[in-house]
């Protein structure tokens, strides 16, 4: 059983799509073992713990350095024995440390079809407002390899949603969220855990 760990900082909606897609069976060859916060008042934590996942909370600023936080976060994950890294709504840039730690086993979920929209300062509602500033028709979400260039790895899944008209930030984040991410996002992670259980077998 490939065991993941989901990094998160807030609510924890993209969480609670693996949670739901996880009792389905939708990821029958992985467990959601951890969840690790950077906010020790996020929402996901209590989803985490509900379903009887570990937590942890790892926050940058409670270390010296990048280096020590790094050393951290990575105790913290090999503590848990874990497999795979899941970024789902993490706002924190991971270390090129960590990075290293788990070659291409990071993924991140991002609100657009990379390379639109994406990259340092692109997060949250700005992503989905620099659309409607730009006026795009179709924007999305794409599940991604994490690298050392922010949004910059191999990606895996994209699907396209549809800008309507009256669009807000708010209602756009909302349409990716439910047509695309919520969608994607367990679907990258079951395919992943299938291929890592097979390397893990030698097949």
């Amino acid at each position: 059983m490939v065991k993941i760990a989901v990094l998160v900082s807030g609510g924890g909606t993209k969480l609670q799509a693996l949670i739901d897609a996880e009792k389905r069976g939708e990821i029958p060859a992985g467990r959601l073992t951890l969840c690790v916060s950077s906010n020790p008042e996020a929402y996901a934590l209590t989803r985490a713990r509900q379903h009887g996942m570990q937590t942890a909370v790892v926050r940058m600023r409670d270390y010296s350095d990048r280096a020590a936080y790094s050393a951290a976060l990575l105790e913290v994950l090999r503590q848990a024995q874990i497999d795979l890294v899941v970024l789902a709504g993490f706002l924190t840039i991971l270390p090129e440390e960590v990075i290293a730690a788990y070659p291409d086993r990071i993924i991140n979920v991002h609100p657009s079809l990379i390379p639109s929209f994406c990259g340092p300062g692109f997060y949250g509602l700005k992503v989905h407002r620099a659309a409607l500033d730009y006026g795009v028709k179709v924007t999305g979400a794409t599940v991604h390899l994490v690298s050392e260039v922010v949004d910059g790895g191999r990606i895996l899944l994209q699907k396209a949603v549809e800008v309507e008209e009256g669009d807000t930030p708010e209602t756009l984040q909302r349409r990716v969220m439910e047509q695309a991410e919520w969608k994607l996002l367990p679907r990258a992670v079951a395919l992943l855990c299938e291929k890592i259980l097979q390397e893990k077998k030698g097949i």
